[in-house]
């Protein structure tokens, strides 16, 4: 992986998280966000791009977005034009932020080399075509499925438990 371009769509936490690794493999990193990080950010060596420009200079693209009205299909099939016919996507945001009909075509032809997916489109069923392409990692969704990731999940759960019977908001409250 050393010398290939990171492309990371999304650069909140996770995406600049994904950026530090790829410091230790001297990937240059190239970032599409909705804003721009602070000039005294640890990104002295990342660069914003367009979303065109990140897809065509990137050799792997991974996707660290919210699932939003804005980044529904963010990736279809004219972004995936867009890409290296040597690039692979990576996907371990929400499904739906790619056409995973278009993905399948584009893995087909050969428009990109191939894809990581852990989430999927209509999650938990899989996109029946993606299964039979040898080009195409599938896992379940389980990247937060480590010992520490789960402690520390039931102790979010706890705290927002003592907060509500000490008569204070939840910390975590989901509103609808």
């Amino acid at each position: 992986m050393s010398g290939k371009t990171l492309g990371i769509i999304g650069m909140g936490r996770i995406g600049q998280a994904v950026a530090q690794r790829a410091v230790g493999f001297r990937m240059p990193v190239r970032y599409h966000s909705r804003q721009h990080l602070a000039a005294s950010s640890p990104s002295s060596g990342w660069e914003p791009r367009s979303l065109r420009n990140l897809l065509e200079e990137a050799d792997i693209v991974t996707i660290h977005v919210p699932l939003t009205t804005a980044t529904h299909h963010l990736i279809g099939a004219r972004e995936l034009a867009w890409m290296k016919p040597t690039a692979f996507l990576i996907n371990t945001a929400r499904g739906p932020i790619v056409d995973e009909e278009s993905l399948v075509e584009a893995l087909k032809n050969g428009t990109i080399a191939g894809a990581g997916l852990d989430v999927y489109e209509q999650e938990p069923a899989l996109y029946p075509a993606l299964a039979e392409l040898k080009q195409v990692v599938l896992l379940p969704h389980l990247g937060s499925a480590t010992l520490y990731a789960r402690v520390q999940m039931g102790l979010v759960c706890v705290k927002n438990i003592h907060a509500v019977l000490d008569g204070l908001p939840a910390p975590n409250l989901v509103q609808s």
